[in-house]
C-alpha cells in the first residue's frame, strides 16, 4: 500500500477562503477583526511565525499588529500590558509569542488573557469548553490535526485513536477532540515509552497523531495497515533537513494517509489562528449584545 499524502495546504486554503468571507460579513456589521501578537524580547524562530501570521492575516483582511516588548520586562509589567489589550475594544484576538524570558511564567500570563480573545485556545475556560464538547476557541495545531483526519472522509466513530504526546496545547486537546467525536482514544507519552509500551499502542492505531518533537521516534514498521498518520513533529537534522517524529518513508508503505513533514498539519495552523480570530469576534459580539463584559 502506498499512502496518500495528507497535505495541509488544501485545508489551509479552504479555511482562508471562509475567513475572508466572514471578515467581509463582520465589517458589514461595523466590526473590523484585529489580531495582536505580543513578543517579549528577540527570537529568530518566533519572527518566522509572526511573519507568517502577518501574511495570512493581511491576505484574509484581518488587521495584524506585532507588539515587541523589552526582554527585561517583569511579569507584572507584562500582565498589565495584557490587561490593557483585554480591555481594548479594538483588539479582537491576542497571541503571546513563545518563548518568554525566564523571569516570566508563561501559564500565568497566558491565563490572564480574556478567554474570548484567547485565539490560541489555551486559557482554562477554552480548554474546559473543549473538555465538555462545546469548543469555541481551540488550540490551533490540535484542531488542524483533527480537521486533517476528518478531511480523509474516514468515520472517526469508534476508531482506535492513539495520540503520542500529552502537551497542553497539542496532545491533550487533540485527544479531547477525537474523544468528542467518539474515537476510542489512547494517550501515549514519555512514561509509556519508559515502560516499553509505545510500540504496542502505536500498532493498534487506526488514527495516529504524533506530537513529541523527537526525530523518528515512531518507527515506520509499527504503523497499522491502512492507518491515518498525522505527524506534527518538526525536527531539524544536522545536515539541515526537516524531519518528523515518524519514519515517514517506511510508514507510508503501510498507512492509507500520511502527512508529509513539512507540509502537513503545521501548514494549516496559521489559517486556523485566523479562524479563531473570527470566532473571537463573534463571541465578543454575542457578549456585547447580552451586556456581559469581561476583561
Amino acid at each position: 500500500m502506498a499512502a496518500q499524502l495528507l497535505l495541509g495546504k488544501p485545508l489551509a486554503e479552504k479555511i482562508k477562503a471562509e475567513v475572508s468571507q466572514e471578515v467581509v460579513d463582520l465589517k458589514a456589521k461595523g466590526v473590523s477583526p484585529s489580531l495582536v501578537a505580543v513578543q517579549v524580547g528577540q527570537n529568530d524562530a518566533s519572527r518566522v511565525y509572526t511573519n507568517a501570521q502577518r501574511k495570512v492575516a493581511e491576505a484574509t483582511g484581518i488587521k495584524y499588529e506585532l507588539q515587541e516588548l523589552s526582554a527585561d520586562l517583569t511579569q507584572d509589567q507584562l500582565l498589565e500590558h495584557i490587561a490593557g489589550l483585554n480591555n481594548d475594544p479594538n483588539v479582537t484576538g491576542i497571541i503571546l509569542q513563545m518563548p518568554l524570558p525566564p523571569q516570566i511564567d508563561p501559564k500565568v500570563v497566558q491565563w490572564s488573557i480574556a478567554y474570548e480573545k484567547d485565539v490560541e485556545g489555551i486559557t482554562p475556560t477554552n480548554m474546559g469548553l473543549v473538555t465538555f464538547g462545546k469548543p469555541r476557541l481551540v488550540p490551533c495545531t490540535a484542531l488542524g490535526a483533527f480537521e486533517l483526519a476528518k478531511s480523509t472522509g474516514v468515520d472517526i466513530y469508534g476508531k482506535e485513536v492513539v495520540v503520542v504526546g500529552h502537551s497542553d496545547i497539542v496532545g491533550k486537546p487533540a485527544a479531547l477532540l477525537f474523544l468528542n467525536a467518539f474515537g476510542t482514544v489512547t494517550i501515549s507519552h514519555i512514561a509509556t515509552g519508559q515502560r516499553g509500551l509505545s510500540e504496542y499502542h502505536v500498532r493498534r492505531a487506526e488514527i495516529l497523531v504524533v506530537a513529541v518533537g523527537v526525530p523518528h521516534l515512531i518507527k515506520g514498521d509499527w504503523i497499522k495497515e491502512g492507518a491515518i498518520v498525522i505527524d506534527i513533529g518538526i525536527n531539524a537534522t544536522k545536515d539541515g533537513k526537516i524531519i518528523g517524529d515518524v519514519e515517514t518513508e517506511v510508514a507510508a508503505e503501510k498507512a492509507a494517509w500520511i502527512t508529509p513533514v513539512p507540509g502537513g498539519a503545521g501548514t494549516a495552523t496559521t489559517a486556523i489562528l485566523m479562524k479563531n480570530t473570527i470566532e473571537a469576534a463573534k463571541w465578543q459580539l454575542e457578549k456585547k449584545g447580552s451586556g456581559i463584559i469581561t476583561g
